[in-house]
């Protein structure tokens, strides 16, 4: 097993001053591509933002080391240019500033260093292509108009652009139709390999049916009450939260 680019011990978190996180444990190898499951209210997406850097989110116990440095000790772009991602729930929009001038700083901002025109275009093409996002979408403020799926596509192409060493997905799969998953889960496939590790943070199984974990957590108020391989997300479709005190299906109900 490949040391663990992210490693939680004992974290704890407040929001506006509530306890919500009551001491986490969890280690994400590099190379592997984990799921955090767990009920509504449990913790999940309180866990990402923590993770990015997000002022509300307050560590007020335990420690979280990111390639060996205390995640606590760097600010948010500091996080992003040491390779940390989080793509969001919900995609914030931007009025003013335009999908490709947000990539091209935000490619500069991670690398150090000034990408060519050219470059910037050849790359921005080949993982637009991938990601099936229009080419029309470039000169528009960004996420301003987009749908859901757009969104969410677009969080992919920053990801693959990025090509950070970790990325959290917080529950990248909400809102999304069968055929926008598929093609990010196509998207996240394409970047698997053993420079990059995963944390994808979903409510339902679904997802997994497309980005296969290597180990699956569940979360349940604020600790990992959990762990097991991809057969326990399987196990939870079948039998939802009910035993972790949350009377909820683990499986999206069907249209």
């Amino acid at each position: 097993m490949a040391d663990p680019i992210l490693k939680i011990s004992g974290l704890e978190v407040a929001v506006d001053g509530k306890p919500i996180l009551k001491g986490v444990d969890l280690e994400v190898p590099q190379g592997e591509v984990h799921a955090l499951m767990g009920p509504n209210g449990s913790g999940k997406s309180t866990l990402a933002y923590a993770l990015a850097g997000h002022p509300r989110y307050e560590i007020t116990g335990g420690q979280v080391l990111f390639g060996g440095q205390d995640l606590a000790e760097m600010e948010a772009d500091e996080r992003a240019q040491a390779g940390f991602f989080l793509a969001m729930q919900y995609p914030v929009e931007v009025p003013g500033v335009s999908v490709l001038n947000f990539l091209r700083t935000s490619l500069n901002a991670v690398r150090g260093e000034e990408i060519s025109p050219r470059d910037f275009m050849k790359l921005f093409r080949q993982k637009s292509e991938l990601l099936e996002f229009d080419s029309s979408f470039t000169d528009r403020y960004l996420n301003e108009g987009f749908s859901g799926g757009e969104k969410k596509r677009h969080e992919i192409l920053q990801m693959a652009m990025l090509e950070p060493k970790f990325a959290v997905l917080d529950e990248t799969d909400s809102g999304l139709d069968v055929d926008a998953l598929k093609v990010v889960s196509r998207g996240v496939n394409s970047m698997r390999g053993p420079g990059l590790g995963v944390l994808i943070i979903t409510h339902y199984t679904r997802i997994l049916r497309y980005i296969q974990p290597d180990v699956v957590h569940v979360m349940f108020e604020g600790r990992i009450a959990r762990t097991g391989g991809p057969e326990l997300a399987d196990y939870l479709e079948e039998n939802g939260y009910v035993e972790f005190g949350a009377a909820e299906a683990a499986a999206a109900p069907q249209a």
